[in-house]
């Protein structure tokens, strides 16, 4: 069903994705205590930069980045996984959450897109970053 809509939609209208995610986060001026949250608290490395694991510490933030986008115009939001693969965890020895962060981040996205969907009766799209 989203594939025949995100062609319908293709087909009558310019389709907006969103914009920097990284740079929508930075404007919280978040701490490493953020980054941790209550479960990373003893994590031996530092954690603050690694914006996919706020997908996991403090999802309301990326929840009203990705609502923020949807009320700028945009038809797709990419999930918070841009480096949410093992190579790239690994400055932060998280490689072991790849899978839960890449779950967690594809859930929020697609919550907040049925919420904006279902009050506007646009649908929105969720892409994997």
């Amino acid at each position: 069903m989203q594939i025949k809509a995100l062609q319908e939609a293709f087909s009558k209208r310019i389709v907006i994705i969103d914009g920097a995610m990284g740079t929508m986060i930075q404007r919280y001026k978040l701490t490493e205590d953020d980054y941790r949250g209550d479960a990373y608290g003893d994590h031996p490395h530092s954690l603050k930069g690694c914006n996919d694991l706020l997908s996991l510490t403090k999802p309301k933030v990326i929840e009203e980045i990705h609502r923020e986008f949807f009320d700028a115009g945009a038809d797709i939001v990419e999930t918070n996984t841009f480096n949410a693969q093992s190579l790239s965890l690994a400055d932060y020895q998280l490689e072991h959450l790849v899978y839960d962060l890449n779950v967690a981040s594809a859930r929020l996205a697609r919550g907040v897109a049925d919420d904006v969907a279902a009050k506007t009766s646009i649908p929105r799209f969720v892409a994997g970053s």
